[in-house]
């Protein structure tokens, strides 16, 4: 499975940005996608994850309320909206594919990753 990121930047507090990650490969079986973030010297943080069918999402607590996951089985893309950034957001962002069983935050579980997409929150 191959993962591509993009949609990071810079913004303000308060402001917004949209991550994508388009799938390819073996989608069929490593289905179960998740976006983790990572800050300098700090191992990689579960921000949010969703199952095969988009029925189920998962949220860190930090950013419930704030982030919102979503997927498009059609066109194999996962979605991350995030509204009411807040400097803690800073970070570099991952997407992560992985078999449906687990637990969503532990990056152990999660077998393809992507490159990467840096989002900066700052005045």
């Amino acid at each position: 499975v191959q993962l591509v990121e993009s949609g990071g930047g810079s913004v303000q507090p308060g402001g917004s940005l949209r991550l994508s990650c388009v799938a390819s490969g073996d989608t069929y079986t490593y289905n179960f996608m998740g976006w983790f973030r990572q800050t300098p010297g700090k191992g990689r943080e579960g921000v949010a994850a969703i199952n095969p069918g988009g029925g189920l999402t998962y949220y860190f607590d930090s950013v419930k309320g704030r982030f919102t996951i979503s997927r498009d089985n059609a066109k194999n893309t996962v979605d991350l909206q995030m509204d009411n950034l807040k400097p803690e957001d800073t970070a570099m962002y991952y997407c992560a594919a992985g078999k449906p069983y687990g637990n969503w935050y532990d990056s152990t579980r999660y077998n393809f990753w992507g490159q990467g997409t840096q989002v900066t929150v700052s005045s």
